[in-house]
C-alpha cells in the first residue's frame, strides 16, 4: 500500500505544471478515486487538492524569487488563468503578493514533498467486526452542517439541543435493527473531507420502516459494513477513532470504503464525561470497482 501511495505522490511531483489527473493517481495507488481522497486526507491531515495547490505555490514562490520569468508566465505555468487569480492564491499561502515578494525578497512558506513511510505505530489492537446488512432506511431529523475534525461541532450540538425529547422517543420506537436506538448519520460528505466543508447530518434511527410523518428518510442499499467500538472522553475518543480507522486499520486490512452514509451510535455519561461509541462504515473488499 505505501509503495503504491508513494508512486502516486511521485506522479503529482511530475505533473505540478499540468492538470493532475486524480483518476490516474487512484490507478497508480491501485484503489478508487473516492478511497484515495479519503485515505490521503486521513494520512496527510489535509485534502489532496489542498496539498497539490500548496506544492504548486511552493514551486511558484521559488520561481517568483528567482526572477527569471514574468509573474504572468509563472501564473500560467501553474494553472492560473490570470495574474489576479495567481496573486490571490499566492497571498493566501505566503502572506504577501508575488510582486512584493519579488521586489523585497521576502521569506515565503513552503509545503514539503510528502512521502509515506512505515513507522512503529499501531502496536495496539482495534476491535472490529464486518456485518452484511440488507437494505434499510434512516428515519430522523436532518440538517446541513460543516465538517469539524477536532473538538465539538457546535452546529450539530445546537441542532440536537433543539430537538424535542418526545420526538426522539417516538423515533426510537421505530428502531428495529443494528445499530439500535438513536444514532448520528453523516451523508453526502465532500470527497475532500476538508475542514468546514458541509455534510448532511441525521439524528434518527435505523429501521425497516420506509417513512414516518414529520421526519426525513434516507434509503440505504444492502452491503457490507465494518463496525468499530471505542470508549473514552467525548468527543476526543470518537475523533481519535476516526483518525485511527483511516491511518491504521484501512492500510492494514483488505477493505476500502464504498459509497454510503457513516453511522455513529454513542452512549454518553454526563457523570463521567465519557462515551461508549460504535462506528459503522460502508466497505467492500479491495479490488472491487467503486461506483462513487
Amino acid at each position: 500500500m505505501l509503495e503504491r501511495l508513494n508512486r502516486a505522490m511521485e506522479h503529482i511531483e511530475d505533473h505540478l505544471d499540468q492538470a493532475v489527473d486524480v483518476e490516474e493517481l487512484a490507478r497508480l495507488a491501485a484503489t478508487s478515486e473516492y478511497h484515495l481522497r479519503r485515505m490521503f486526507s486521513a494520512l496527510a491531515g489535509m485534502p489532496l487538492s489542498e496539498y497539490i495547490r500548496r506544492r504548486r505555490l511552493t514551486l511558484a514562490g521559488a520561481e517568483v524569487l528567482a526572477g527569471r520569468d514574468t509573474l504572468l508566465e509563472i501564473a500560467v505555468r501553474y494553472g492560473y488563468g490570470s495574474g489576479e487569480a495567481f496573486a490571490r492564491a499566492f497571498r493566501a499561502m505566503h502572506g504577501i503578493g508575488p510582486g512584493e515578494a519579488r521586489r523585497t525578497g521576502a521569506a515565503l512558506n513552503s509545503q514539503s514533498r510528502m512521502a509515506f513511510r512505515l513507522t512503529v505505530e499501531g502496536s495496539g489492537s482495534m476491535r472490529y467486526r464486518v456485518v452484511d446488512k440488507t437494505d434499510f432506511t434512516v428515519v430522523g431529523l436532518k440538517v446541513r452542517v460543516p465538517l469539524v475534525h477536532t473538538g465539538p461541532n457546535k452546529a450539530i450540538m445546537e441542532f440536537v439541543r433543539g430537538i424535542d425529547p418526545q420526538t426522539l422517543k417516538r423515533l426510537e420506537l421505530l428502531s428495529d435493527q443494528e445499530p439500535e436506538g438513536i444514532v448520528a448519520v453523516c451523508d453526502d460528505l465532500d470527497p475532500s473531507r476538508a475542514e468546514g466543508t458541509e455534510l448532511d447530518y441525521y439524528q434518527g434511527v435505523i429501521t425497516s420502516v420506509s417513512a414516518y410523518e414529520g421526519s426525513t428518510t434516507l434509503v440505504v442499499p444492502a452491503g457490507a459494513w465494518v463496525v468499530f467500538t471505542t470508549s473514552g472522553p467525548a468527543p476526543h475518543a470518537i475523533q481519535n477513532l476516526w483518525r485511527d480507522v483511516f491511518t491504521e486499520w484501512f492500510p492494514s486490512n483488505p477493505y476500502r470504503t464504498r459509497s454510503g452514509p457513516e453511522i455513529l451510535r454513542t452512549r454518553f455519561s454526563p457523570r463521567t464525561g465519557e462515551a461508549d461509541a460504535e462506528l459503522w462504515l460502508p466497505v467492500e473488499p479491495e479490488g472491487r470497482a467503486d461506483v462513487r
